[in-house]
C-alpha cells in the first residue's frame, strides 16, 4: 500500500513539474525573435497577409489566452496542431516515437554489456593493470563528445571499412553505430560508477564474514557485492534513458534517424510553437516516470531504501 501511496504523491509532483515545463517552455518560445507566420509567407508578403496568417495561427490573442487554450488541449489529450506539418502534434510524436524507443534500447543494451563486465573487473582489480586499462577506456569515452565520435565510426566502419551503413534507418546494421556514439559514453561513466561501487562494497564488514565463510570470491563479486553497487548505476542509467528517450537531437542528426530528437532540431528552427511545447511536454513527462521507475527499482534492490 506505501508504493501505491508513494506512486500517487510522485504523480502529483509530476502534474507541478510538467506544468512548470510548459510555462517555460511557451515564454521562451514567445520571446525567441522573429515571427513565425512569416516563416510560411514569402518574403514580400504584405502586413495584412501576415496579420491573417497570425489570426489562422491563433498568434494574434493575448499570450495568457494563447497558453490557456493549449493547457486545455492537453488535458484533454489534444496536443494542438503542428504549424509546419498541419496534423496533430500528437499523432507525429506517436509516429516518431517507436525509433527513438528502438534507439534508446539498443543503446542501453550496448552500454550495459560494455559497463557491467569492466565494472565488476576494474573493481575487483583495483590498482593493477587491467584496472587501468579500464579506467582508460571509461576516461576516453567521457571526454568524448557525440559529434566527434559519431563521425569517427562513420570514417572507420562505413567509407574506410565499408562494413556498417553511414545514415538512415532499416535493419539491426543500421543501429549498430548510432547505438555506439550514444552508449559509449554511457558505458564509460557507468564503468566508472560500477567501479567505485564494487570497491566500496568490497570493504564492507559483511563482505568479509562471506570471505571467512569459505564462499567463492566469483558468487561473493556478483551475487553479493555488485547488488548492492547496483543502486547508483541504476540511478545513472536512469537518468541517461530519460535522455535518450526525449530524443538523441546530434546523433539523430547525424545517422539521419527520423526520431523525437530531429524532430525537436526541425521544429525549432521552422518555429513551430505548438510541436516545440509538446515535445518539451513529453521530455518531461519521460524523465518524471523514469525517475519514478528507478527509486522503486532502488528499493527493490535494497530494503534500506525505503519510499517514504
Amino acid at each position: 500500500m506505501h508504493v501505491l501511496r508513494y506512486i500517487v504523491k510522485r504523480m502529483g509532483q509530476m502534474v507541478i513539474v510538467l506544468i512548470a515545463v510548459s510555462i517555460l517552455a511557451f515564454c521562451l518560445m514567445r520571446s525567441a525573435p522573429g515571427n513565425p507566420a512569416r516563416i510560411y509567407l514569402p518574403d514580400e508578403a504584405s502586413e495584412e497577409a501576415v496579420r491573417n496568417m497570425e489570426i489562422e495561427l491563433g498568434l494574434d490573442k493575448p499570450l495568457i489566452t494563447q497558453y490557456f487554450i493549449y493547457m486545455r488541449g492537453v488535458v484533454t489529450g489534444n496536443l494542438g496542431i503542428s504549424i509546419t506539418y498541419k496534423v496533430p502534434v500528437l499523432s507525429i510524436i506517436l509516429d516518431r516515437l517507436p525509433t527513438t524507443l528502438k534507439l534508446t534500447f539498443w543503446t542501453v543494451f550496448v552500454s550495459l554489456i560494455i559497463s557491467v563486465p569492466f565494472g565488476i573487473i576494474a573493481g575487483v582489480n583495483q590498482g593493477k593493470a587491467i584496472d587501468l586499462g579500464t579506467m582508460t577506456f571509461a576516461l576516453i569515452g567521457q571526454a568524448m563528445p557525440n559529434v566527434w565520435l559519431g563521425v569517427l565510426v562513420i570514417y572507420v566502419f562505413s567509407v574506410t571499412l565499408q562494413w556498417l551503413p553511414a545514415l538512415g534507418m532499416g535493419g539491426v546494421q543500421h543501429l549498430i553505430l548510432p547505438a555506439v556514439t550514444l552508449g559509449y559514453p554511457v558505458a564509460a561513466q557507468v564503468t566508472r560508477m560500477g567501479r567505485s561501487g564494487m570497491i566500496d562494497v568490497l570493504r564492507e564488514d559483511y563482505i568479509i564474514a562471506i570471505r571467512a565463510k569459505g564462499i567463492p570470491n566469483s558468487l561473493i563479486y556478483t551475487k553479493y557485492a555488485f547488488k548492492n553497487a547496483l543502486i547508483p548505476i541504476i540511478t545513472i542509467l536512469g537518468l541517461h534513458i530519460g535522455t535518450f528517450l526525449a530524443g538523441a537531437v546530434v546523433v539523430e542528426t547525424i545517422f539521419a534517424w527520423s526520431g523525437l530528437g530531429q524532430l525537436m532540431r526541425a521544429s525549432v528552427g521552422t518555429r513551430d510553437y505548438v510541436m516545440v511545447q509538446s515535445l518539451l511536454l513529453v521530455s518531461a513527462a519521460f524523465f518524471v516516470i523514469v525517475n519514478l521507475a528507478v527509486d522503486i527499482v532502488n528499493s527493490l534492490i535494497d530494503p534500506r531504501i525505503t519510499l517514504e
